[in-house]
């Protein structure tokens, strides 16, 4: 068995590093001071589509 010195905490708390980042960006949007803390939070909505895509081609949404 390997030894868990070299595993990061992240992994070692069985999350993936996407989930700690978040957690950690979450952190620091929240210890900001206005107006800084809004613009921050404004700007971590995400907008997103999503296509099929068949033969290569994306497929036209119903």
């Amino acid at each position: 068995m390997a030894s868990n010195a070299a595993m990061p905490f992240w992994r070692a708390a069985g999350m993936t590093y996407i989930t700690y980042s978040n957690i950690c960006a979450n952190l620091v949007r929240n210890c900001l001071k206005e107006p800084h803390k809004s613009e921050a939070l404004s700007r971590e909505k995400v907008h997103f589509s999503v296509s099929k895509w068949t033969d290569g081609k994306p497929e036209k949404p119903s």
